[in-house]
């Protein structure tokens, strides 16, 4: 009775150690993660770019159409 009270919490112990290894690697990756304010707004990035190319395509229609008249 003695040893599989001795087993029992040796295992407790070992589980108890790899949870708080766990839950210290989740709080480290938290921490690790860009703030919002620092990483790129992939919505403003992509207005900008859909922005560039109509205009791109505005100026290439009327340079065209200025050549052919």
């Amino acid at each position: 009775m003695e040893d599989k009270k001795k087993l029992a919490a040796a295992i407790s112990a070992v589980f108890g150690y790899i949870k708080t290894q766990e839950e210290l690697a989740a709080a480290q990756a938290v921490a690790a993660m860009p703030k919002p304010q620092e990483s790129v707004k992939l919505w403003g990035v992509s207005a900008r770019q859909a922005m560039m190319q109509m205009r791109n395509l505005m100026q290439f229609r009327t340079y065209v159409g200025s050549k052919f008249r």
